[in-house]
């Protein structure tokens, strides 16, 4: 990653980069999502696998870009019909059958952020209008797990008991669901006055309060999603990125799913690309996201991840949201909906708690990177796509 600042952030008018992926590319992609969907609508990891919210949205708003609207509108509905009337939904679903009820805070608010970005990439009023009751009802929830400090905690289990602990990853993305949230409400004239306070405290909690969150720093996610989250813009963004380019980044592979591990990811390598392009290095991201292409299969699925010294695909599974990602991020350094989604258009910033608006926490002091504290315990599993504090830190 070059080492200047000199870079600016994505903007309007800024050009789009060449096609990484055509569109028969794209849409062979987009017809391996659609095949593991399962017939009421629901796209797991992979056939046979588990599905979750925030993985079943980002499948969808891949469909929808590349053109297989039938999949993508059939995966809105069933998340529609799964809602609980508490407004969350449970973290696993195996074949219609809920293998785990709790809820997680970042799985519940994507559907505001994958609703938005439905809304650029249409302009279908209407939709929204039928989906805004579903996520108004998501957001109520998610800000309901709010701590004092700011942060939202990790999940709910179906006694309505929160688990104690946040995590960095989860809450940044819960950060851009909520603005995109704001962005819905002033859409369809029903102000959530409630949110814009959560996303401003929430926002100081990410930048100035890492003792907050659970410390997972070998997670490579943890490294990059403040960026594509909107904690961090700019210069702060760029020296986000270059503080652990050496840990993560494998040339000519891609990135790192763990800093200790022989192990590239697929997903992760495209959303570091989203976060480098938000960031102004799109000639990177773009390269990162040929870097991982090593990952297709000839009918335009991903192998979730290779060991590089085992010399392996692991695990064995060509999964939904590796291929979601890959569409998403092509999207992105194409100038798509998908960029206009992720940086915020037409988006109002969090509110600001009084302190750091008075200098206490000034804004422009850097995310402090995050910290392991000496007692706590590894945390991660073989996956990158869970958010439970048990598991490892997927989004």
């Amino acid at each position: 990653m070059p080492a200047s600042d000199a870079s600016p952030d994505a903007s309007p008018d800024a050009s789009p980069t060449g096609p990484i992926l055509d569109a028969a590319q794209l849409r062979a992609t987009a017809d391996a999502i659609a095949a593991a969907q399962e017939p009421d609508g629901a796209i797991p990891w992979f056939p046979g696998g588990h599905t979750d919210a925030w993985d079943h949205l980002e499948c969808a708003m891949a469909l929808l870009i590349a053109g297989r609207l039938d999949a993508a509108d059939a995966a809105w509905d069933w998340l529609r019909r799964k809602q609980r009337p508490d407004g969350s939904w449970p973290a696993k679903t195996v074949g219609g059958v809920i293998t785990e009820d709790f809820a997680d805070n970042n799985q519940c608010a994507y559907v505001a952020t994958a609703l938005w970005h439905r809304w650029l990439a249409t302009g279908d009023r209407a939709f929204v209008d039928q989906l805004w009751p579903v996520a108004r009802a998501a957001l109520d929830f998610v800000v309901d797990m709010q701590a004092p400090a700011g942060q939202i905690w990790w999940a709910r289990d179906a006694a309505g008991n929160d688990y104690p602990e946040a995590l960095l990853t989860g809450c940044s993305s819960t950060l851009h669901s909520l603005r995109c949230g704001l962005g819905l409400a002033a859409l369809v004239d029903d102000p959530q006055p409630d949110w814009e306070l959560a996303a401003g405290r929430l926002w100081h909690a990410l930048r100035h309060h890492p003792e907050n969150f659970i410390s997972r720093d070998r997670w490579s996610m943890d490294w990059y999603y403040p960026v594509i989250g909107g904690a961090l813009h700019g210069t702060e963004a760029r020296a986000r990125l270059r503080s652990r380019w050496d840990d993560f980044v494998v040339d000519d592979l891609g990135i790192r799913c763990v800093d200790d591990e022989p192990w590239v990811t697929g997903a992760e390598t495209c959303e570091l690309a989203i976060a480098l392009h938000l960031a102004g290095e799109s000639d990177e991201a773009a390269r990162m996201v040929r870097n991982m292409q090593h990952l297709r299969t000839a009918d335009g699925a991903y192998w979730t991840g290779w060991q590089f010294v085992a010399q392996c695909h692991w695990p064995e599974e060509q999964s939904t949201w590796t291929a979601a990602a890959v569409i998403l991020a092509v999207d992105t350094l194409a100038g798509g909906p998908t960029e206009r989604a992720f940086r915020g258009d037409g988006l109002p910033e969090a509110l600001q708690p009084a302190s750091a608006a008075h200098g206490a926490s000034a804004p422009h002091a850097d995310l402090p990177g995050p910290r392991r504290a000496p007692d706590s315990p590894e945390r991660g599993s073989q996956s990158p796509h869970q958010q439970p504090a048990d598991e490892s830190p997927r989004a």
